[in-house]
């Protein structure tokens, strides 16, 4: 398909475009054309183009559609269908077809396969592996572990790849690739590194102090795992791989390993090398096979105008048998092609080969020959080729130019990366990454070691990720692209600290984890971040990270470094504590931090933003609004979006507080979309948590169920806590008041029960305990409900939170069998909302007015309204212990 696609140039008979006679071949053209784009895997840029040609085409909409999605963005691929929707109807008085409408039904409730895959667009075509893929599929469908072993340069990842785009539409969680080459036995944690690297395969972030594997597994679904390259940790790997398949039932793992994991189930495949023609073959039928299809397509590419002709065929033939069939051999031998033609190159390699048979009589045949490939590879490079080639091999995961440069000590780096580009030792990732493969790596630090330079490089590639680290603009306008940098860099940056802490360079390893903190933070890789604080001395750091994992320990530990810490060393620990339950402590280290950052505008922005969240605890709305106006007016002149994104969520929560649902729809719209930009799931979810909320607020409970379910399904795949609970909330909300209360029921006492067992009680605690008061007095257990109302009270008022007060006091009136009481206890609440400007939603009244529609049935209105009247002279407080006794 889109190889067929690649041959399309620009419109059918374009030169003719203006006679008659054309018009018919035209359309059908460009019909099957448009049938062929709408099958084909393009990109969302792509994609979008072709939207704009053609709007009103469902079918490459829809293509739109998915793609947006799977790649995360789901708001632009609701928005497109909208603008669709209303094209149609203003242009054809149409709506979408059935099938439009079902996807777009599909991606709001988040049933489209996410496909998250994050496999690498190949830039070459796979070569004679048909067979090869149709029985790997194969092995995909009736096993959950299937191994590709063979030696280096057979193309087991090449084949992986492709068998794992192959087999992605079974998959409703996506495809993973976890490139384990970067994992080495010299990680001070190979379990830790192993599962770093799946955790930022999947863009997981750590939460709470559950374990990692077992976090893993909870969110895997139905998935493939791709683990490539496992040879150099195996044992590691098979464990993991074990744990991992025993615990998540739609869990299937392809692994690409030099030998078998050793597992029960695995389905060993073998990658054979590619087929080479005897040496009986008719010439004729040579390029039938498929090692002489590989090498003519690569010396092809090496050297325009090249071809299979009746004079190169018997030498290529010949050339393919002597190299074993292997595929990087192959590829290798073929850039060499221009220099020396097809005899030349022959030739060569036979007089070579016959050199370096002795020396590698202890491995396979077939790895003698490509070590002897890459030998002679190596040795027809200029002295400076060799140079670079060699000191590449201590990147981890590749590198890009300005890396080489640094690490090589060869300032003109990229006419070198080129040449060696050319030659197939290198290959370009991205177009702007350089990684060399895992045979070449392994060759060239041989070479390293024999010109006693391995630790020499190794320290200037701590010493240039130390300087990367620490040059990294993560609080501003460059946030995002330095995100992005940081991330194709992580294997990186994790072997520069392993070795700054393996060999004690404790200032390098200060200076890295310092540096690294707020990017751990942002990507969620707080597990990561809480090991490498274990080595280096940076309380604050700590003490907040340990804040965010749940740790026990946080508040003592809080103790020993508050002194000594800096404007945003108090601002990250109180930041980070805010859920803890400390309010009063947090705000006192926000002042600290407020008077200490005169000349730190982020800072002060921060702070701002750290107590609007305190005071939509406290339903301070005035405050609310203020603090979070300004921090997000800070924020958007430093650009920093991450900044702009928290901020605009308290404006949009105050917006939803006061009534103005339409603009708290769209902050959290925009939350969304910010959160999508910066790749920050969690926040994706708790954005659309709040709409959800927002939803319950305004009546309309099947869009909150809706919006509740995409968010709940995005927060446990990513296991956060907080961000799930709020999701939660809205499901319990929802099913409560669509007469749904034994689901109700079952799920806000999971969210008590959860926070009852926390060392200090969740904020949400007093709203749900509120909820299924009101859920448990509609089932007819008014004394449950009665107590729940109480707790709630005596929780709002813990947290200095009045709106709860109110709440749980109109609880309380609906349970009370005393209608008198009840009635002062109405009146409470309603002027205690009066006074503090409490709206109420429409959607809110109807639990009050059952209670007063109760109480006015036994006492009769006048003597309610004396009753109410009385009650409105009653502090809160007050009230409360008349409803105690």
């Amino acid at each position: 398909m889109d190889a067929a696609l690649a041959l399309w140039r620009g419109p059918a008979y374009a030169d003719f475009a203006d006679y008659a006679f054309v018009e018919t071949a035209v359309a059908r053209l460009t019909e099957l054309r448009l049938a062929a784009v709408e099958r084909a895997d393009l990109s969302v840029a792509e994609l979008g183009a072709l939207v704009k040609a053609h709007p009103l085409r469902e079918g490459i909409r829809a293509s739109y559609m998915r793609a947006l999605y799977r790649a995360g963005r789901q708001t632009e691929a609701l928005e497109s269908f909208d603008e669709l929707r209303e094209m149609l109807l203003a242009e054809l008085g149409l709506d979408p077809g059935p099938a439009l409408v079902e996807l777009q039904q599909s991606i709001l409730t988040q049933e489209l396969p996410q496909a998250r895959s994050n496999l690498p667009a190949q830039l070459t075509e796979l070569v004679g592996r048909t067979d090869a893929l149709t029985e790997i599929d194969a092995c995909l469908v009736s096993s959950r572990l299937v191994t590709l072993t063979g030696p280096g340069g057979v193309g087991k990842t090449r084949l992986a790849l492709a068998a794992g785009a192959l087999a992605a539409d079974r998959f409703a969680d996506g495809v993973v690739l976890v490139e384990l080459a970067a994992v080495t036995p010299d990680a001070l944690s190979v379990q830790d590194a192993l599962t770093d690297a799946v955790q930022v395969a999947m863009e997981l972030r750590d939460a709470g102090s559950a374990p990692v594997v077992d976090r893993l597994a909870a969110v895997m679904g139905t998935r493939l795992l791709v683990l490539d390259n496992c040879e150099q940790v195996i044992e590691e790997v098979a464990a993991l791989a074990d744990r991992l398949l025993a615990a998540a039932p739609g869990l299937r793992v392809l692994a690409t390993s030099r030998e078998p994991l050793g597992l029960a189930g695995e389905v060993v495949w073998s990658v054979p090398p590619l087929d080479v023609p005897a040496p009986t073959l008719e010439p004729e039928a040579v390029s039938e096979c498929s090692a002489v299809q590989l090498f003519v397509t690569r010396a092809a590419a090496a050297s325009r105008g090249f071809t299979l002709t009746a004079e190169t065929v018997a030498d290529v033939a010949v050339l393919c048998r002597r190299l074993d069939g292997i595929p990087l051999a192959l590829e290798l031998a073929a850039t060499r092609v221009r220099a020396l033609g097809v005899r030349g190159l022959v030739a060569r390699l036979d007089d070579r080969f016959r050199l370096l048979a002795t020396g590698h009589r202890g491995a396979a045949p077939r790895q003698q020959t490509l070590h002897a490939m890459i030998g002679w590879s190596w040795e027809l490079l200029s002295a400076e080729e060799q140079t670079v080639l060699r000191r590449l091999a201590v990147h981890a995961d590749g590198c890009t130019a300005e890396a080489a440069a640094a690490v090589c000590g060869e300032p003109d780096v990229l006419d070198v990366l080129v040449r060696l580009v050319d030659r197939s030792l290198v290959v370009p990732v991205d177009g702007m990454r350089y990684r060399l493969l895992e045979s070449v790596a392994a060759y060239c630090v041989e070479k390293l070691r024999a010109a006693d330079e391995l630790e020499e490089v190794r320290q200037r590639h701590l010493l240039y990720y130390v300087s990367l680290a620490e040059s990294a603009e993560l609080y501003g306008a460059e946030q995002g692209r330095w995100l992005q940098l940081l991330d194709e860099d992580a294997a990186n940056l994790r072997t520069a600290l392993d070795r700054a802490i393996s060999t004690e360079q404790t200032e390098l390893a200060v200076r890295l984890v310092d540096a690294l903190a707020w990017y751990w933070f942002l990507r969620g890789r707080q597990l990561e971040a809480m090991r490498a604080l274990e080595a280096v001395p940076l309380g604050a750091w700590r003490v907040g990270f340990m804040y965010l994992l749940g740790d026990s320990r946080a508040a003592a530990e809080r103790e020993r470094w508050v002194d000594s810490a800096d404007a945003r060393g108090l601002w990250w620990i109180a930041y980070a504590a805010s859920d803890a339950g400390d309010l009063a402590m947090c705000m006192a280290l926000l002042e600290r931090a407020l008077n200490d950052f005169d000349d730190d505008p982020w800072g002060v922005a921060a702070v701002l933003l750290a107590r609007a969240k305190h005071a939509h605890v406290r339903a301070d709305l005035p405050a609310l609004f203020a603090d979070a106006s300004e921090s997000a007016r800070r924020f958007r002149e430093l650009e920093d979006r991450w900044g702009v994104l928290q901020a605009t969520s308290w404006l949009g929560a105050h917006a939803e507080l006061v009534g103005d649902f339409e603009e708290a729809l769209r902050l959290h719209q925009e939350g969304v979309q910010l959160a999508e930009q910066l790749g920050l799931w969690p926040e994706v979810a708790g954005a659309l948590g709040m709409l959800g909320w927002t939803a319950i607020r305004q009546g309309q409970y099947d869009v909150a169920r809706t919006n509740g379910e995409r968010a709940y399904r995005l927060a446990t795949e990513q296991g956060q806590r907080a961000t799930q609970a709020l999701a939660e909330l809205v499901l319990g909300f929802a099913a409560r008041r669509t007469g749904a209360l034994d689901e109700a029921d079952a799920r806000l006492q999971a969210m008590i029960d959860w926070s009852r067992k926390q060392d200090e009680p969740a904020l949400y605690l007093s709203l749900v305990l509120v909820e299924l008061g009101f859920a448990r007095e509609l089932q007819g257990r008014s004394a449950e409900a009665l107590e729940l109302h109480r707790e709630s009270y005596r929780v709002s008022a813990e947290f200095e939170s009045l709106r709860g007060m109110c709440w749980a006091l109109e609880g309380m009136a609906a349970s009370l069998p005393d209608k008198a009481l009840a009635a002062r206890l109405l009146g409470c609440a309603a002027a205690t909302r009066a006074t503090e400007n409490y709206l109420m939603a429409a959607s809110e009244t109807f639990d009050i007015d059952r209670a007063e529609a109760a109480a006015v049935a036994v006492l009769g209105a006048d003597a309610y309204a004396a009753a109410r009247a009385d009650g409105a002279a009653l502090s809160p407080d007050e009230a409360f212990a008349l409803a105690e006794t």
